[in-house]
């Protein structure tokens, strides 16, 4: 036999299951003990007490032998006896004389406890053992179930662990303060009317009004370990929510395991029933032995009956209230739904409304967990809510960014003005706002950025950079940006991203956006209207447009500047440009324009002109930029123009042009005609020969023909006394001209890449150009005399003083 404690450890189950395990389970368990401890007891009394006595009938003697030789027999065994003896037994005239000795007794008994008595009466603490097993093990077979097991062990683990969480109270301890809040204003506001109406209603924008954290004193205070723990909690709880909500295999087993106990129940319950009757005191035994006993019937008696059938009558009742307990169980299961489980009575005690409905097996294990103890599905839906991950991320944020460590990694940008990049942190830290000095604010990729009214405080700020941030603003906040803001950039991947108040900074002056703008059809530009733009002067937009966005033309009466850089689309559609009557400088950038547009030369104010990284291959057109009374700018780089017309003459105001990395072979004289040009770039083109009539530019102060198969330079070049920067690097010229001395405001020359043997020492007179401005190869500089080395050192000795200085 089986001791108790080795039978009852199959249902020994973890005590961090037990919150799995409502009532009735529990219930049942009791029961089940009981009915093994009452099968064990009969087991050991039947053990050690189960016997039949048995009696023969003597009315059913059958003589085998003559009575002669019995009595022979008898004399013959009695004749040690005493002779007293015998004569008083055989004078003795009472009693029945059975002829049966012990050993035949004993056999008897044996026969007729396996022929007469039933087989339930022998049986039944076996059964009821073997039952009581199959009970238990259908109860908690679903925590020992591999495909179930592993999902409930990790549930129960994170539930705990939710539980005792410290962030668990402190959550729950700010929803209380918020609520006493709330109930404040609203009483509050009730009371007197409202002042003024929201400034925006009508334009249907919504604002967050949330509160930042760290209005609430003790939300600030949070041990750095358990923040980092309930960081973790989260993304456990997310990715087991990911792993359980898609099956139902829990819940199914649950259900399957109690209906196996249910049919247990019913089946132990008719067949005992049966035989409850059978277990009598008395018995009628016919063993079939009376060619051994000399009798055919015999009388038994049942020692253990009367106990066994108060056991039995025990266990029926057991099993009845087991059963009750079952079909209760099922009918708990399909009363409604388990495979759906909501929070509304979480949301409704908190501030956590955003805590989501489960389903299936998560839905399911919460329910159970209900009947243990709702209050642990109430913390466990903490760490369900993003609003209070988001809560806990910014405490988290602001702990670890301090004022002091912002200040650290505040620097200045190439304006000169004091900028702070934040760049993938979970949310904007409190401490930002405090810094009042700041000019430059960039946020890169933090995707729950909130501004909140705090931002009023940073009066200097005037430009800020949103890239790949959604900010959401509060309603103070975006009255303080719509005021003071004057450069925003945003840079994002698709235009949904665009934060809705972008379009309604009414003082804003210079707007970046970068991203796609178009839709997935290709076919329609989703910008929001830029009506309320009213004084942007600048549109930058770095995109694929197939054309300018309609919506452009809101702000075509004050823009002075527009840039696209396309990415490689090409750009078809310009007539919008027209209406840009105001436009001074005006950049497509690798827009796949093969010409110049025409709608360019509708411009009348357009002073500046780039179309770098195009197709151009010729510009013809040109000649249409006379009308253009203020271009004074031409940046016609990085295309395929093969040659220049000779209408350029026409361009009379220009000032500027760029040609580098085009196909030029040949600069017509016609170019040389423009007496304003001061910046000319030819370089990394295929040009073999400067003109003469290079000379005729009086006014040129910046001359780049570096990357080209010039060989000989022209001593007209020379006359342009005006040249500050004169850069022919990577040509052939194999000699420098002695009159390189009379570019007296000369403060950059290169010349490195040609054929050069010698520098000329009248490179001394360029008074102006030091050794940092002079890119030659190393031995041609120290071929030089000392005293021009000097000369040209001269800077480098001033500012190695200054340094020490």
């Amino acid at each position: 036999m089986f001791t108790l404690s080795e039978v009852a450890s199959l249902n020994d189950i973890q005590p961090t299951y037990r919150i799995l395990k409502p009532w009735w389970d529990v219930f049942m368990d009791y029961l089940a003990v009981v009915m093994l401890m009452v099968a064990i007891f009969a087991g050991t009394m039947q053990i050690t007490k189960d016997q039949v006595v048995c009696l023969p009938k003597l009315e059913s003697a059958v003589c085998l032998t003559p009575p002669a030789s019995r009595d022979g027999e008898n004399k013959q065994q009695g004749s040690s006896q005493p002779e007293e003896t015998t004569t008083e037994s055989a004078s003795s005239p009472g009693g029945r004389k059975t002829n049966l000795d012990y050993q035949q007794y004993v056999f008897i008994n044996q026969m007729c406890y396996h022929v007469a008595l039933p087989w339930y009466s022998k049986y039944f603490p076996y059964l009821a053992l073997i039952h009581t097993i199959i009970l238990m093990v259908s109860s908690n077979f679903w925590f020992k179930y591999p495909k179930t097991c592993s999902k409930i062990e990790h549930f129960v683990s994170i539930l705990g662990k939710c539980f005792e969480s410290p962030w668990t109270t402190k959550a729950l301890s700010e929803t209380a303060c918020e609520d006493s809040e709330e109930n404040k204003q609203r009483s509050s506001e009730e009371g007197s009317p409202s002042p003024s109406t929201p400034m925006i209603s009508k334009s249907g924008i919504k604002f967050s009004a949330d509160k930042p954290v760290g209005e609430v004193p003790g939300m600030t205070i949070l041990d750095k370990k358990d923040g980092e723990q309930a960081k973790a909690l989260f993304e456990k709880v997310r990715k087991f929510r990911t792993h359980v909500e898609d099956s139902d295999l829990i819940y199914k087993l649950y259900v399957v395991q109690t209906a196996v106990k249910t049919v247990k129940f019913i089946f132990i319950l008719c067949y005992t029933l049966t035989f409850v009757t059978a277990i009598s005191f008395k018995h009628v035994c016919i063993p079939n032995v009376e060619h051994l006993t000399g009798y055919t019937d015999f009388e038994c008696t049942h020692n253990m009956a009367f106990m066994l059938k108060k056991l039995l009558i025990s266990y029926i009742a057991l099993i009845c209230v087991y059963g009750f307990v079952c079909v209760y169980t099922l009918f708990w299961l399909f009363r409604r739904p388990l495979k759906e489980y909501s929070f509304e009575k979480v949301r409704e005690e908190s501030s956590f409304s955003d805590i989501p409905d489960v389903k299936n097996d998560f839905a399911f294990l919460l329910h159970m967990v209900d009947q243990y103890d709702q209050l642990y599905s109430k913390r466990f839906g903490v760490f369900l809510s993003e609003v209070s991950e988001n809560k806990l991320r910014e405490i988290s944020l602001n702990h670890e960014w301090t004022f002091e460590k912002l200040r650290q990694h505040i620097s200045r940008n190439a304006q000169d003005k004091q900028e702070l990049h934040l760049f993938m942190l979970s949310g904007v830290p409190d401490a930002v706002f405090e810094l009042t000095d700041l000019e430059v604010l960039r946020l890169e990729l933090i995707p729950e950025a909130k501004i909140p009214a705090k931002i009023s405080q940073m009066t200097a700020l005037q430009e800020l950079h949103l890239y790949h941030c959604p900010a959401k603003v509060e309603q103070t906040a975006f009255s303080f940006l719509r005021d003071n803001l004057k450069c925003l950039h945003v840079k994002f991947t698709d235009v949904a991203e665009i934060p809705a108040w972008v379009y309604l900074l009414k003082n804003l002056r210079e707007l970046y956006l970068m991203g796609n703008l178009n839709s997935e059809n290709n076919k329609m530009i989703g910008l929001d209207s830029l009506r309320e733009l009213r004084h942007l002067k600048v549109l930058y937009v770095k995109s694929n447009l197939t054309k300018i966005p309609s919506n452009v033309t809101d702000v075509a009466p004050h823009l002075t500047r527009l840039v696209i850089h396309n990415d490689g689309t090409k750009l078809v559609v310009l007539n919008s440009l027209k209406k840009m009557m105001n436009v001074a400088e005006l950049e497509l950038h690798n827009c796949e324009l093969e010409r110049i547009p025409h709608a360019i030369f509708s411009l009348s104010n357009l002073q500046e002109l780039d179309l770098k990284l195009n197709s151009i291959r010729t510009i013809e057109e040109v000649i249409s930029f006379q009308h253009l009374k203020r271009l004074t700018c031409l940046k016609l780089w990085h295309n395929k123009i093969v040659s220049i017309p000779q209408s350029i003459s026409q361009v009379k105001n220009l000032e500027s042009l760029y040609l580098s990395n085009n196909k030029l072979e040949v600069l017509p004289v016609a170019l040389f005609h423009l007496q304003k040009l001061r910046h000319l770039d030819v370089s990394y083109n295929c040009i073999c020969v400067i003109p003469l009539e290079i000379g005729l530019l009086q006014n040129l102060q910046h001359l780049y023909v570096t990357g080209n198969k010039v060989d000989i330079l022209p001593k007209t070049l020379f006359k342009c006394i005006k040249l500050r920067t004169l850069c022919l690097g990577q040509n052939c010229i194999t000699s420098l001209p002695e009159k390189i001395g009379h570019l007296v405001q000369l403060t950059h020359l290169e010349l490195k890449g040609n054929c050069l043997d010698r520098l000329p020492s009248q490179i001394i007179h360029c008074r102006l150009l030091k050794k940092s401005g002079l890119v030659v190869e190393d031995h041609l500089f120290d071929a030089l005399p000392s005293e021009v080395k000097e000369a040209l050192n001269l800077d480098t000795n001033a500012s190695f003083a200054n340094g020490a200085m």
